[in-house]
């Protein structure tokens, strides 16, 4: 079934600053008080399904990496369920995690072992049955793009395919789901487009989370965007809806000779003009009137030479900063306040 939803994730929570990082009950003066820690992650829910890229956005200290050391099994959640192709990650630890492989930022290399040597022994820690594990290596390595280094020291191997092999790792037992985290941090522009063509090829069998803070990673390698923000998810959507997110209702025009900014206002649905210091002229207008074709056909008829009329568009980057730097909506307490 190519649509399986392979990561569920319901209502997550992860408090801090309290003993057990859960909410606990004290007793005093007889009577009980419950006291609410602050929370990492906050009632987040999300699904992932097979063959698709999510990309995880978030600043420093946005609760991403808690989440994904809570879908990893590496944390436990104060509250709600998180699912692993059909399994409780909870309830059956064991079992949800064999369906998990997992890059963390830092990949979990021993520099001192070779390729083939690490990779025997990823296998066996993922009891892969001893007469499969060739198998499961050489497919690894295919994948990967390591079948050509595996007798090579992995202290002797570029960052590029140290990130390979931490790859190999995480794929090597054929996990239904690939958490990756950060990466691509660190790595030249040509091993980063090999690391990302890698991810694409993934998803074509596992549902792959990337967690990472370049927002260029996201546009180039995923299907759908989450972006957290103070432990709580503010944007989910996909790529296609996020390029919307970047459209706005502006116009830049640029011509040869300079234009009259009265005519340019007489035209229908257009709201404001503004002149900029190179000759350029941004033109708003209403999002359901788009006066592009009688733009053109103005600067035409007056002579002004037409050299650009393009539409303006919102960088991922500005997205990102007005989302996650946004005030927080002020709660019913603050407003009854």
């Amino acid at each position: 079934m190519t649509d399986a939803i392979l990561i569920k994730v319901e209502q997550l929570s992860r408090y801090y600053g309290m003993r057990d990082d859960v909410q606990v009950v004290t007793q005093r003066g007889g009577q009980a008080e419950n006291r609410v820690p602050g929370a990492a992650v906050d009632n987040i829910s999300f699904e992932v399904r097979r063959g698709e890229v999510l990309g995880f956005l978030g600043p420093n200290g946005a609760g991403k990496s808690t989440t994904m050391r809570m879908i990893t099994g590496n944390l436990a959640p104060s509250h709600g369920r998180i699912l692993i192709n059909g399994i409780d990650i909870l309830d059956r630890p064991k079992q949800a995690k064999a369906h998990i492989g997992f890059l963390p930022e830092q990949p979990p290399l021993y520099r001192e072992l070779t390729v083939d040597e690490y990779l025997a022994f990823c296998a066996r820690l993922n009891r892969i049955p001893r007469n499969q594990q060739a198998g499961a290596m050489a497919n690894a390595k295919q994948r990967c793009g390591l079948t050509e280094v595996g007798a090579r020291l992995i202290a002797n191997l570029s960052k590029g395919y140290q990130q390979r092999v931490g790859i190999a790792q995480a794929i090597i037992h054929s996990p239904a789901v690939v958490v990756l985290d950060e990466p691509t941090v660190g790595l030249d522009p040509i091993q980063i487009r090999e690391i990302r063509h890698l991810i694409r090829e993934l998803s074509d069998e596992h549902s792959v989370i990337l967690s990472t803070h370049i927002l260029p990673e996201v546009q180039a390698t995923c299907d759908r965007v989450q972006i957290i923000n103070r432990g709580r998810l503010v944007l989910s959507d996909s790529i296609d809806g996020l390029m919307q997110h970047m459209q706005t209702s502006s116009l830049r025009l640029r011509t040869r000779h300079a234009v009259d900014e009265q005519k340019l206002q007489g035209i229908l649905g257009v709201l404001a003009v503004e002149s900029v210091d190179d000759g350029t002229v941004h033109i708003k207008h209403r999002p359901e009137q788009n006066p592009a074709a009688r733009l053109a056909a103005l600067v035409v008829n007056e002579g002004w030479e037409l050299l650009e009329l393009t539409p303006q568009r919102r960088s991922l980057e500005e997205i990102f900063v007005d989302i996650t730097t946004a005030e927080p909506a002020p709660s019913e307490d603050e407003v009854a306040a």
